[in-house]
């Protein structure tokens, strides 16, 4: 019996998760949201100018994220604004996520994909976005996209009235998540 890496999926193993898919719909994974998350470090002029650039990007108005704690050595103070971040969902959310893997070339490594259907990988440069030209008053900044995804029902753990777990067998298995952006997506898992 081989020991085979956590990692590497067999061909079969994800057609099988896309004949499931065909046979019951209602097992079919979606996106249910991208995060886009810009980590600047510092606050004042630069974060401002993250912040528009990330609203220029995806088309919504970015939240600031404050530092948790003091960290002398960096000029971080605790309660200090040094990130902004962007949570897209349906129709945005497929579509600034097309434009991010076409900026890194539709490869994912295998080792980004969690065991819960979640996906997160980062672009060192928002310039190899397509249709972005770099401007030199705004400069460079780079940003991490986390992609989730779920399948129809997934309502029921968030919902207020009756709310309930969601069963292991329900939720979006690591090999499901894979199958789903090769299929669906064209990315080339690595």
């Amino acid at each position: 019996m081989s020991v085979r890496s956590k990692e590497m999926f067999t061909r079969e193993e994800l057609e099988e998760a896309a004949r499931k898919w065909d046979a019951n719909p209602m097992l079919k994974p979606r996106i249910a949201k991208v995060v886009v998350n810009m980590g600047i470090g510092e606050s004042g002029e630069r974060l401002r100018k993250a912040a528009k650039l990330l609203e220029e990007l995806t088309g919504q108005r970015p939240s600031e994220r404050r530092a948790k704690k003091t960290i002398r050595n960096f000029g971080i103070r605790k309660g200090e604004p040094i990130a902004v971040m962007v949570t897209l969902r349906r129709d945005k959310a497929l579509d600034f996520l097309n434009r991010a893997l076409e900026g890194v070339g539709r490869k994912i490594k295998a080792s980004s994909f969690d065991d819960f259907g979640n996906v997160s990988f980062g672009i060192a440069e928002h310039i190899v976005l397509p249709g972005v030209k770099y401007d030199p008053n705004v400069g460079v900044f780079g940003m991490d996209i986390s992609v989730s995804l779920e399948r129809p029902g997934f309502r029921v753990m968030r919902r207020r009235i009756k709310r309930s777990t969601i069963p292991k067998r329900h939720r979006v298995s690591r090999a499901e998540a894979i199958a789903f952006f090769v299929k669906e997506l064209n990315v080339r898992v690595m």
